[in-house]
């Protein structure tokens, strides 16, 4: 009897700094400002794009110049990563850097998925001799050097994986080639993934990925 009395009265004593626990905690998560998701803006996305972007990337993403890369469906996440890549310099590009520089985050995160929401236009490999050799490396890689088949990362139709993995499918070969070598060659150096992959590739082998790539949708 003497043991439960204890209890009670110790509970007794515990309810009233409890309920004022409680409420200090219900009264800081009342004072707490909610985080603030800002939306990107379609409309100021496509206004930046015009003015910034259109005249190498073309008027719809879909850029008509073979070493510039189309833009459209791309995954914003992924646009703005470059842009703030190119703008810090870690990825080092005297024109996009230019461009990148005079942008904000809001800038970057507009155009972004303003670009996104194009519809990419398909691209055509275009060497027949070398098409075969770049589907056997996208789909399986090379064995005997430990490449890894690019359609892992990028999804078998080179869709890519949002946020982690960019959109190949229909772009540009000779971009396509630019940034390989580049990698391989330690001029871009934003990926160093990219960049184990890339060393282990020679010219044809390089050749043969980008045009196979300029085909997939």
């Amino acid at each position: 009897m003497k043991l439960l009395a204890s209890l009670l009265i110790t509970a007794a004593l515990a309810a009233p700094a409890f309920s004022t626990f409680a409420a200090d905690a219900k009264a800081v998560a009342a004072k707490a400002e909610p985080v603030k998701v800002v939306k990107p803006d379609l409309v100021k996305g496509e206004a930046s794009y015009t003015a910034v972007c259109a005249s190498c990337h073309g008027a719809d993403a879909n850029s008509a110049i073979a070493a510039n890369p189309k833009l459209a469906q791309q995954h914003p996440e992924y646009l703005v990563k470059q842009l703030q890549e190119f703008k810090s310099g870690k990825r080092a590009n005297a024109i996009m850097s230019g461009f990148a520089g005079t942008l904000s985050d809001d800038d970057m995160k507009n155009i972004a998925y303003w670009a996104a929401s194009k519809t990419a236009k398909p691209g055509f490999a275009k060497d027949k001799e070398l098409v075969a050799l770049g589907e056997r490396i996208y789909r399986g890689g090379i064995a005997d050097r430990q490449v890894p088949a690019c359609a892992g990362c990028h999804s078998p139709n080179g869709a890519g994986i949002p946020a982690q993995y960019p959109r190949l499918g229909g772009q540009h070969a000779d971009y396509g080639v630019a940034q390989l070598t580049a990698f391989r060659d330690g001029v871009r150096k934003n990926s160093l993934q990219m960049t184990q992959v890339a060393a282990k590739m020679n010219d044809r082998e390089i050749r043969a990925v980008a045009d196979y790539i300029a085909g997939l949708r």
